[in-house]
């Protein structure tokens, strides 16, 4: 895929664009949205995807195009589970919900450059070692077992919070006002400066995603090891989360089954990219270092099926679950 200069241009100011949007118009006037504004907010973002999916499809053709597409969707998919961890995380720093919009922001722009990183590393480390595809698919087939164990147990916002290393070192070292002082990240208190939770809550939401970004990166490079996709798929994802976390706040743990249909993505996934590697085996002790083709490997349209099947599974299998616990609840409480 032959990206000219101007296209990582143009990628990078639509995201920019995007984040000065959300700053001016949502994150700049604090205020807790309402489910209408979440609503037509995370269609806009969607939509948005959509059509830079579509230009790619044009530009580059129908193979880049589905490429781009069922990564999009597979690192959205991803998102959802880590809002789970945005519940707790928000919940255990007591974050006034006026102020959440500036927090989940502050904390995805970090995710994202975090994430370019990552992919700058990763496609290195391809186009270098073709074996690292073997430790990547390893890596997805073992999430997706730990996905599936996981089950129907979702977290919930009165699960305890455990701070990470890189926030507990802040804490360490940086003076933490007890409580918020308005939207500031720093403040004066008794002629010292310290900063405030708000601060505190942004990293700790900016650095978890590097937790998440060691399954969501592998999975991605499974369907399309062009860095450009790559990077469009995981920024647009997540530039949608704030929107997101809004819409869906309480309805998370109806999701009964997403571990589940996550936990098959992933092992989709992970198993492609372990028939690649094989295909371009290089490694001495395994088939005494020749390509082994016994298998064929998935192609895009099949990825793209297997991810929107199996998403659309779960949706539907999570609501037929929720409708018969409401009915076997209601016929326990007639009962009584």
């Amino acid at each position: 895929m032959d990206v000219h200069a101007l296209g990582w241009i143009a990628l990078i100011g639509i995201i920019l664009v995007m984040i000065t949007v959300d700053i001016v118009g949502h994150v700049k006037t604090p205020h807790a949205p309402t489910m209408r504004e979440a609503a037509w907010w995370s269609v806009a973002y969607v939509a948005m995807a959509l059509v830079f999916g579509v230009i790619v499809w044009f530009v580059w053709g129908s193979t880049y195009g589905g490429e781009y597409f069922a990564g999009y969707i597979t690192e959205k998919s991803l998102s959802v589970d880590n809002l789970f961890v945005f519940v707790i995380i928000i919940a255990a720093f007591r974050v006034p919900r006026n102020y959440q919009q500036e927090v989940l922001l502050a904390g995805i722009v970090i995710a994202i450059v975090l994430r370019g990183v990552f992919i700058a590393l990763g496609a290195a480390a391809i186009d270098n070692f073709s074996w690292v595809f073997y430790i990547f698919g390893a890596f997805l087939v073992w999430t997706a077992i730990s996905q599936a164990r996981q089950g129907v147990e979702t977290v919930s916002e009165d699960e305890e919070y455990q701070e990470n290393g890189f926030v507990r070192l802040v804490r360490r070292f940086m003076p933490v006002t007890e409580d918020y002082v308005g939207g500031k990240l720093v403040a004066k208190i008794d002629g010292r400066r310290m900063i405030t939770p708000m601060l505190l809550a942004i990293l700790a939401i900016g650095s978890a995603d590097i937790l998440f970004a060691v399954d969501s990166i592998p999975a991605i490079f499974g369907l399309t090891q062009e860095p450009y996709l790559v990077f469009a798929a995981n920024a647009f994802s997540l530039l949608g989360l704030r929107q997101l976390y809004f819409l869906i706040d309480g309805l998370l743990e109806k999701l009964v089954y997403l571990h589940y249909g996550l936990a098959a993505i992933l092992g989709f996934i992970g198993v492609k990219l372990i028939i690649h590697a094989l295909h371009t085996n290089e490694l001495g002790f395994i088939n005494g270092g020749d390509e082994w083709h016994g298998l064929p490997e998935p192609g895009i349209a099949v990825s793209l099926v297997w991810i929107v099947g199996v998403l659309t599974i779960t949706v539907l299998a999570s609501i037929a679950k929720n409708k018969k616990d409401a009915r076997e609840a209601e016929a326990d409480q007639v009962s009584r």
